[in-house]
């Protein structure tokens, strides 16, 4: 998958290990996370899936930090919440919301398969034991868009490893992290605490 990484990114992966900062840049990440996919939604669906996306998002933190404990790389572990996202969408017929095409899930499962295996996780299941015990909140399917799926925001090719945009290019693997990363720099929390 190709993903971004600039400070941004590795300020949220402070702030999320962090007591109190982790708790806004949780639910200012999962506000962001959600508005970006329903803007990739057809406009008619974005409202009736827009619980379920909180909801689904909120719990994948819950997975990102649990990659970063296992020892994934900030990059992986952010990669890992996505390939979900991804099988949530799939599962869901949210062809368009993909970002990467279908017949590329097997292959983002088999790089995290061992993750994946041991939180339960799978293309049907993609919260596995990171599913609150009060479950999610349910959104309509649109299974039709399986039969000719057009992946309109999906982009093919890069499920062999996990491939970083940066501002100098696209490398493998991801960067390093910056010394000095301040969790405030991640997206809404320095206005929040401001706002407190």
């Amino acid at each position: 998958m190709k993903i971004r990484q600039n400070v941004r990114h590795w300020a949220a992966k402070k702030a999320l290990t962090t007591p109190v900062v982790g708790d806004i840049a949780n639910d200012k990440l999962v506000d962001l996370h959600t508005g970006i996919f329903l803007d990739k939604a057809d406009e008619d669906r974005r409202e009736e899936r827009r619980d379920h996306l909180d909801d689904f998002f909120d719990a994948t933190m819950d997975t990102y930090v649990a990659a970063l404990e296992a020892g994934y790389t900030e990059a992986e572990a952010r990669e890992v919440t996505h390939v979900q996202a991804n099988f949530d969408f799939f599962v869901h017929g949210w062809t368009e919301m993909m970002e990467i095409p279908g017949d590329e899930l097997e292959g983002h499962y088999r790089r995290y398969e061992e993750f994946f295996v041991e939180h339960g996780i799978t293309i049907d299941d993609p919260l596995g034991e990171f599913r609150p015990a009060d479950g999610i909140a349910e959104a309509p399917a649109t299974p039709a868009k399986l039969e000719r799926p057009e992946y309109e925001n999906a982009i093919e090719g890069f499920a062999d490893d996990i491939y970083v945009e940066t501002d100098d290019g696209i490398v493998t693997g991801g960067t390093d992290e910056p010394e000095d990363v301040d969790p405030t720099d991640a997206p809404g929390v320095d206005d929040e605490l401001e706002a407190d």
